[in-house]
């Protein structure tokens, strides 16, 4: 939300903050929610970039195209492990997974 935006609510008697302070989250938990959107968001980057649609990375990755989906999403239902796995099989290297989660910060 840019400032502006910020201060007209503040002064209309409302309070802004970000995800973290809404959900109470420490400072670990934003860490990993970011870093699992990160991983989420390179699967969907990857699979654009080698021109496949969610079917396809299903097919490849022994999974259904809804999980796929879900996985893109950063569902609350998918695993960190997963994403990586699901990564390492459309052919990521470590060095790009840690790029991804690096790219969180």
């Amino acid at each position: 939300m840019d400032k502006a935006t910020s201060r007209k609510l503040a002064a209309a008697g409302w309070t802004t903050g970000d995800a973290q302070e809404f959900l109470g989250l420490s400072d670990a938990e934003a860490a990993f929610v970011d870093m699992k959107l990160a991983l989420a968001a390179d699967l969907r980057a990857r699979r654009l970039e080698k021109h496949l649609n969610q079917t396809q990375v299903a097919r490849i990755i022994g999974s259904s195209q809804s999980r796929v989906a879900k996985m893109e999403a950063a569902d609350a239902s998918v695993s960190v492990d997963l994403l990586i796995r699901a990564l390492l099989k459309l052919g990521a290297e470590r060095r790009d997974v840690a790029q991804a989660v690096a790219a969180s910060v």
